[in-house]
């Protein structure tokens, strides 16, 4: 397989109290010819939310222990799910930890052989037996129901907003950040996704080229020109992400000319950027892709430019410190949570 299947889309926000962790639905396949799309390419599409959400799903509700939660659910978005949901219990907590379980909400597309790829999860993780689950044929207009019941408004920090398309910002005057997630795509409050937007934010004093790789819903990229960055591109492997970044760069009045939307190729080809081209390069994505595709994200960045990597926890940092330590100085941390943001500068020689 190749390592930009592995390519998620940012983290999202709780359908009710959940954690919510989205990659792509789909994979190349021999009919699906890579290209490269400029944000003018789907502006005609239809402004309402019903236009991300084009096909039925499979709703998945996993039993798994609750102290490999996170690993698990990496696991499944590695395997075949689109997006987890982890659901804490509110229950009194047994002394055993490890015996207590937590439900994981998960959505696959309908031809995924769940069974499989929830086993695949499992065993690479470790655990002995395949968690129990139920699978449930999803209507997508009760997600998206359910979707805009729960995205509210969310504060990154001062004067700064995600905001979703059906509501009104709380603050006229802050950088408000216009979102319509879809079905898969992220809504800002995961952690892993706030750090990369403070990052961003402390990054860009204005003129710079920045490049959000793995971009999603386009939510760095758009964040980036809003904090004055001159142009900014996204590249991910998912048609539908480039759908949604560019009816969301819509939804934020960004110019035509200040950002560019590719469509990776599944088989590692290049993709139509000049090397060294960006001041700044964050990567919000899967482990494996981190590691395996640290050559590819490094080359987009000029000698002297900021790389941020992120969408790993504590545990995995010093696998992920140890591959970009090479190539970058001046390496950082910021955590929320067991969450991790790395970033550093490319070394200049």
């Amino acid at each position: 397989m190749s390592a930009w299947n592995f390519i998620k889309h940012f983290p999202c926000t709780n359908l009710s109290r959940h954690i919510l962790r989205a990659k792509p639905r789909c994979c190349f396949t021999s009919s699906t010819r890579p290209s490269s799309f400029s944000i003018s390419a789907s502006l005609s599409t239809s402004s309402s939310s019903e236009s991300f959400a084009a096909a039925p799903y499979l709703s998945v509700r996993i039993h798994c222990p609750k102290h490999v939660v996170d690993p698990f659910s990496e696991a499944l978005l590695c395997f075949g799910a689109s997006s987890v949901a982890v659901d804490e219990d509110d229950d009194e907590e047994e002394e055993d930890v490890t015996s207590k379980e937590i439900c994981i909400e998960s959505i696959f597309p309908v031809h995924e052989e769940v069974k499989m790829c929830i086993s695949q999860a499992a065993n690479s993780i470790g655990l002995k037996e395949i968690p129990k689950f139920k699978v449930e044929l999803g209507d997508e207009q009760d997600w998206i129901t359910k979707n805009q019941e729960s995205f509210q408004p969310v504060e990154i920090a001062e004067r700064l907003w995600i905001v979703p398309e059906w509501t009104s910002p709380p603050v006229a005057e802050a950088v408000n950040i216009i979102l319509n997630p879809g079905l898969a795509f992220g809504t800002g409050e995961h952690p892993t996704t706030k750090l990369c937007l403070l990052r961003l934010q402390s990054l860009i004093k204005g003129g710079e080229a920045f490049l959000d790789y793995g971009t999603g819903s386009g939510i760095l990229a758009i964040a980036a020109l809003k904090f004055g960055a001159a142009s900014s591109a996204g590249v991910d492997i998912d048609p539908l992400a480039i759908k949604s970044a560019t009816h969301n760069a819509a939804l934020n009045s960004i110019p035509l000319e200040k950002l560019e939307l590719h469509l990776a190729p599944s088989d590692n080809t290049e993709i139509p950027l000049r090397k060294e081209q960006f001041d700044v390069v964050i990567a919000n994505i899967l482990l494996n892709p981190v590691m395996e595709l640290a050559d590819h994200i490094l080359s987009f960045a000029k000698p002297g430019a900021t790389i941020g990597i992120s969408g790993i926890l504590s545990e995995q940092l010093p696998s992920v410190k140890e591959r970009y330590s090479p190539f970058l100085e001046d390496i950082s941390v910021a955590t929320i949570g067991d969450w991790v943001c790395m970033s550093g500068t490319k070394k200049r020689s």
